[in-house]
């Protein structure tokens, strides 16, 4: 019999690659663990639903841009300045040491591994129930990062390919002696082959949609996410760049995203740990972000001050983990 789920190692434009297939949903996802880990391809039926410019990692290693599905940490998005807060500690960050990204407001944005060679493949394999492949990254064992952020922890990353749906899970264990901030996240790159951007509709499922400063930081203010967005919501009506909390829950305790044209669908799921969702759908790119996120942006900060109250924390010695989920379906309308 020929195996549904498959698991293949192997080496694309000299970069390691891992290959997740599923035969039955003829899905084939493909992962670069030395490029950040990034999953590059999500193929269904050949064709990739993953925004991603290049022929191969190869060039994504030389020329780094964020496509597939990039992982922000240990901060996702924007912080307001060269510094944070901590367990009541004022934390400065080091442009010197050159791992820093930054916005166009030149304000320290997505963390500090957006492309990390760091990390370690530790097993790829499959079964009868699904394919997977997990990488590590030894956050403590790397001076520049600690410098930046002195929480020493280790950071484990699952692919899984299982009935159709891409499962994708982060363990982060905190080794210090204090408790950790979780401000961490993903920015997703999806697309929606065979239909026109202006086309595709989107199901937002948040209740409240946060208002935002000119510098893309939030104000405090929130108003309903339903008086500002129809249910779905046409990208014909321009670009979004939004933050959306208070997210609608399905009795399993996960929220879903979609975005459906020409009988088409994709689905993001988010576990309940990712509290927040940002949409990123610039006006002009085929592509939509539904971006998994553990905390608001600036939430280090905010918390601080008092204007956030739901910044998660991992004590001494503990866990965090989450998924988030990728579903693609075909040839029927979705209702």
């Amino acid at each position: 019999m020929t195996a549904v789920y498959t698991a293949q190692r192997s080496t694309v434009d000299g970069i390691e690659v891992v290959q997740l297939g599923d035969a039955v949903h003829e899905l084939a996802i493909s992962i670069a663990p030395a490029v950040g880990n990034m999953a590059y391809e999500i193929k269904s039926a050949g064709e990739n639903l993953l925004w991603f410019p290049y022929d191969g990692p190869g060039e994504l290693a030389r020329q780094p841009v964020l496509c597939g599905i990039p992982f922000l940490a240990p901060w996702a998005n924007r912080i307001d300045g060269d510094a944070y807060w901590a367990n009541g500690r004022h934390y400065l960050l080091n442009s010197a040491l050159g791992n820093l990204r930054r916005d166009n407001h030149q304000r320290p944005i997505h963390g500090l591994l957006h492309f990390s060679p760091d990390w370690r493949l530790v097993s790829a394999g499959c079964d009868a129930h699904s394919a997977w492949a997990t990488s590590r990254l030894e956050f403590a064992t790397h001076p520049a990062l600690m410098a930046q952020f002195p929480f020493a922890h280790t950071i484990t990353m699952t692919h899984r390919l299982a009935g159709g749906e891409l499962e994708v899970e982060t363990c982060l264990e905190n080794h210090s002696a204090e408790p950790m901030p979780v401000a961490i996240g993903y920015h997703p790159y999806f697309r929606l082959p065979g239909a026109p951007r202006d086309d595709w509709r989107v199901h937002l499922a948040a209740r409240d949609h946060l208002a935002l400063s000119d510098l893309l930081i939030p104000t405090g203010e929130r108003r309903p996410a339903g008086g500002d967005f129809a249910d779905p919501h046409s990208l014909s009506l321009g670009p979004l760049d939004d933050v959306f909390s208070n997210l609608i829950r399905n009795p399993d305790g996960r929220a879903r995203f979609w975005v459906e044209a020409a009988g088409r669908r994709l689905t993001v799921t988010y576990g309940p740990r990712y509290t927040v969702a940002v949409v990123y759908a610039p006006a002009g790119r085929d592509f939509i972000c539904f971006e998994p996120m553990a905390a608001i942006t600036n939430a280090f900060n905010l918390a601080h001050a008092g204007e956030y109250t739901e910044l998660q924390h991992i004590p001494p010695g503990a866990q965090w983990r989450e998924s988030f989920w990728v579903r693609f379906e075909a040839g029927q309308r979705a209702g």
